[in-house]
Parts: C-alpha cells; sequence; structure tokens
C-alpha cells in the first residue's frame, strides 16, 4: 500500500518515538525525524478543500530587485508597497480573486500579519499571487517569513536584477528549495542589463540543475516599453487548471519523499550491524571465563577445606554458606565482579565500535550483571553439596562397595571354610582313631578368619575418599556449569537484541521503500513545466 506523504511522515514520527524510547536512536536523530515538514500548497487551505484549489504563485528575490514593482504591475494598481528605501518589502502582499475564501488559510499564516488586495479578473480566479519580503534583507523576521510561506507555493518566481543576479544568498536558497517547486525566472530592470549578464544567468541556472530555465526579461518603469511580461503572465494564467496543480503536488510529494527516504537512509545506517557481537561474545567470554577460574583457585582450596570440616552441617545450606560469607570464603569477590564487568564493557566497546546503538545493549545487560554473582554461587553451592552426598570418583565408590561386601562375605567365607575343616576333622578322628585337630590348626584358623576381615576394614578405612578434594571437585565442576549458564544467558541478551535491531531495521526499509512508492511523475513534452523543474 502506497502512503501520501503526510502519512508517510506520520508513520515516521511514530516509528522514531518508538525508537528512541527503547534507545535505537538518540534525541537528535529523533527530533530531526519528529520535525520532518509536512506542509504544502494543499495545506495552505487547511485541507478545506475537497477538490480543487487555485494555484499559488510567488515573487521572491533579494532586496531591490522589483518584486512589488511586478506584482503591482500585474494588478495594474499598487497593492505591494514599492520604493528606495531598503527594505522595501516587510510583509506577505496577497493579491486573489474575489471569490477566494480567505479565512480558510492556516492558521499558522495569520491574515493579520498579511496586506491582502483582491480583484475581479475572472482569468486569474484560480491564482494566488503572493510577493514575499526581500529574504536577504537585515531582517531576521523577513526571512522567517520567506521561509515560512515556502512550503506553500507551487511556483516561485525568482526575480533578479542585472546588478544582483550573483548574490550568494540567492543562490544558496536557490539550491536548497531548487528541487521543491517551479521555477521560473524574470531578469528584472531589464533596461539596464547587458546580454552577456543574461547569458551568464542562464548559465548559472545550468549548473543549479535546470536544462532549460524560462527566463523573462521585464523591464518595470513609468515609460511603457517591450519586453516578456506578458509572456510571463499569459505562461502563469495558462498553468493555473487542476490537471497542472496536481502535477504540481506530485511533484512535490515525491521530492519530499526523496528528502524523507536519504534522512531514514541515514538513520538505518546509523543503526548498524549485530552480525559479530555473538562472536565477539563467546571469544571475549572465553578470556574472561579462563581468567575467572584461574583467580578462583585459592578461594575454591579454602572453601573446599571449610565444606570438608562441615560436611555434617551440609543439609542445612543457608547456615553453611552464610558461616562461609561471614568468615570472607566466597569466590565472587570484589576482583571476580571487576574482572566480568570488564567483558561485559568490552561488549559494549565492541558494539560501540561497530557502529550499533548501544543503549538496548546496555539495558538488557543490567539483568545479567547483577545475576552472574548468584549463578556462581548457586551452582558451586549445589556442586559442593552434590561432591559431600557422593565422594569421589564413580570408580572410587565401586571399588568401596566392594570392599564392604568383601568386609562381610570373606570372614563369614573364612568362618565357613574352619567350620567345615573342624566337622571333617571330627569326623576323621573318630573313624581313624586319630588326634582331633591341634593347636596350629587353630592358630592358623583364627588367623585367617581376623586376616580376612582386617584386610578389607584396613582398606575402607584408608581408602576413604578426601572430603576436601570431593569438595573443591564439586565447587570446579559447579563454576564450569555457572560459566556455561553465563555464556548462554549473554547469547540469549545479544540474540534478542539482533531480533530487536532487525525488527527496527526492516520497519525503516519499509518506510524507505513507501518512500519510493509513488507512480512517476509523466509530463507532456510540450508542458512548460518540463523546463521549470529540476
Amino acid at each position: 500500500m502506497a502512503y501520501d506523504y503526510s502519512e508517510l511522515v506520520q508513520h515516521t514520527q511514530h516509528w522514531a518515538q518508538q525508537a528512541q524510547a527503547a534507545g535505537w536512536i538518540n534525541n537528535d536523530t529523533a527530533q530531526s525525524l519528529n520535525e520532518v515538514d509536512t506542509r504544502s500548497p494543499y495545506a495552505l487551505f487547511g485541507n478545506r478543500l475537497a477538490n480543487a484549489r487555485p494555484l499559488i504563485v510567488a515573487f521572491m528575490g533579494g532586496t531591490g530587485v522589483g518584486k512589488s514593482a511586478l506584482l503591482n504591475r500585474l494588478a495594474g494598481k499598487a497593492v505591494a508597497k514599492s520604493g528606495i528605501e531598503r527594505p522595501t518589502s516587510r510583509a506577505v502582499t496577497l493579491f486573489y480573486h474575489h471569490s477566494v475564501a480567505l479565512p480558510s488559510l492556516a492558521e499558522q499564516l495569520p491574515l493579520a500579519k498579511i496586506n491582502l488586495a483582491n480583484h475581479d479578473d475572472d482569468r486569474k480566479k484560480n491564482i494566488i499571487w503572493i510577493d514575499m519580503p526581500d529574504f536577504d534583507s537585515t531582517e531576521l523576521s523577513n526571512k522567517q517569513q520567506v521561509l515560512s510561506w515556502l512550503p506553500h507555493i507551487d511556483i516561485l518566481i525568482y526575480v533578479v536584477s542585472p546588478e544582483r543576479y550573483r548574490d550568494a544568498k540567492a543562490w544558496r536558497l536557490l539550491l536548497v528549495e531548487g528541487g521543491r517547486h517551479a521555477w521560473l525566472f524574470v531578469l528584472n530592470q531589464w533596461d539596464r542589463g547587458q546580454p552577456a549578464q543574461l547569458a551568464d544567468f542562464n548559465q548559472q541556472l545550468h549548473k543549479a540543475g535546470f536544462v532549460e530555465p524560462m527566463i523573462f526579461k521585464t523591464i518595470c518603469t513609468d515609460e511603457a516599453q517591450a519586453d516578456d511580461f506578458n509572456q510571463l503572465e499569459n505562461l502563469i494564467i495558462s498553468l493555473a487548471n487542476q490537471h497542472t496543480i496536481e502535477q504540481l503536488e506530485q511533484h512535490g510529494s515525491q521530492v519530499r519523499k526523496q528528502a524523507l527516504k536519504q534522512q531514514l537512509q541515514s538513520t538505518l545506517a546509523a543503526l548498524g550491524s549485530v552480525q559479530q557481537l555473538k562472536t565477539q561474545w563467546h571469544t571475549q567470554w572465553q578470556q574472561t571465563s579462563t581468567l575467572l577460574q584461574q583467580g578462583f583457585t585459592w578461594s575454591c582450596q579454602q572453601l573446599a577445606q571449610h565444606y570438608a570440616n562441615h560436611a555434617t552441617d551440609l543439609i542445612a545450606l543457608p547456615a553453611l554458606a552464610n558461616y562461609a560469607s561471614d568468615n570472607k570464603l566466597t569466590l565472587w569477590d570484589e576482583w571476580a565482579e571487576s574482572r566480568f564487568n570488564d567483558a561485559i564493557d568490552e561488549l559494549i566497546s565492541t558494539a560501540d565500535q561497530a557502529g550499533l546503538p548501544v543503549l538496548p545493549l546496555k539495558k538488557q545487560l543490567v539483568g545479567l550483571r547483577e545475576k552472574a554473582q548468584k549463578i556462581v554461587h548457586t551452582q558451586s553451592q549445589l556442586s559442593a553439596r552434590l561432591a559431600l552426598a557422593t565422594p569421589g570418583s564413580a570408580l572410587h565408590r565401586g571399588f568401596l562397595k566392594v570392599m564392604r561386601l568383601c568386609e562381610i562375605t570373606l570372614p563369614l567365607a573364612a568362618m565357613s571354610w574352619v567350620s567345615y575343616q573342624v566337622f571333617i576333622g571330627y569326623y576323621h578322628s573318630n573313624i581313624e582313631s586319630v588326634p582331633y585337630l591341634g593347636v596350629d590348626f587353630a592358630i592358623h584358623s583364627g588367623l585367617l578368619i581376623a586376616l580376612t576381615w582386617l584386610i578389607p576394614f584396613f582398606i575402607l578405612k584408608k581408602a576413604q575418599p578426601s572430603l576436601q578434594k570431593s569438595a573443591l571437585s564439586g565447587l570446579n565442576k559447579g563454576i564450569t556449569t555457572a560459566f556455561s549458564l553465563i555464556e548462554n544467558d549473554g547469547a540469549a541478551v545479544i540474540e534478542n537484541v539482533t531480533h530487536q535491531h532487525a525488527a527496527q531495521c526492516q520497519q525503516l526499509t519499509e518506510l524507505i521503500e513507501h518512500c519510493d512508492s509513488d507512480e512517476p511523475l509523466v509530463i507532456d513534452d510540450n508542458s512548460p513545466l518540463i523546463r521549470m523543474l529540476v
């Protein structure tokens, strides 16, 4: 769907407001987008004309070039102040047909500050003629009035004199406003001009972008002299039709859209890129986690010793943790906090160097800064508890289970064997009348039973896993798990920022595409508008 210019500006301003609130653009960018000019010739009437409006034509030029004299000649009477006083024109003069309802003009241009004059010439019924103040005068209010009226003008008649056609202020304004209006050029006071000046003026207009500018030579004196004034008047009257007005509206809208497009493209470029941010975070965190792991070595040993000494209190974790904290036995100290913040700051610096607005990233990384300590504390505590609850490795614990089984089964097996030998000995002694066992058998049997119990018992005593080593292993495992969680949380933050960035860029891209959605302006080959537009 194609937006008209005012709708496009509204959507742009809505985007700017939410983008500023989210931190994607700064206040200056948001202000420039919110202050995009929506004024147009149609808006001059407060959008109260449903189908048609007059053609707005204005005389513009520097001090003393004869703008007011041209309007007076057009009116056939003195409707605009002219003379030798500089600046002569201090107020806007409107010359219009009596049927035009001037009270419908836009409120920002109060009628109280406008000189009004009307006529009853039906040929000029659809034209409002405007004589604007001298824009190059020392009166700042004059320049402000000119700038306020310019967006509402369809055709600007740029008036110069042989002495002042190269004025710097005039050319700067022409270059700024060149593409927004249709232009006609008047070299007034031609009775004092030279053909070389006309040729030079024409060359200057070529440099400004006009391929074949329409220049009219006029003479506004009391003595009638031949000039191009009638051609100028007849041309304006011929352009005062709805078709031409619509073409001028379309041209003005397209020019404004292209200006807005350039502004939006600059804003899009300022949003930067997030492509390398995730890789940078992974690299940065690997370096930081290695540094933190090395820095935790001594703290882990102290905590492991503490947990080993208080292993029986492990079920009451809060009390255990509070005791460790009270005795300043903690992993996440000021040094660790500083190293972690350095990693976050480095990530933000990388984003800033890539041209990415860093405020959205900063906002979302605040949560990670706050919970990193809690993640390390919780995971290390949990892993230490699990390690102390099941000390040693799986192989070690399996070996101890075998020894416990041997501690029971081997003495029982030895006693069973001894009992069997006693029974067999007794049986043979009765049959063969030999002595019943002996002292050596008793000693050896006792030693066998004792050894089958003592050996597993001794091994169990000596092979018990170190609680300190188990706690240390648990702490290291918990730290590794915590670092992995922190890295994943950082990656999740970057992923979220990436999605938000993509959404902002997509909205801007759609607005830029809408700037080019209008049908191209088609002007007839024989239309004078071809020569009047840049």
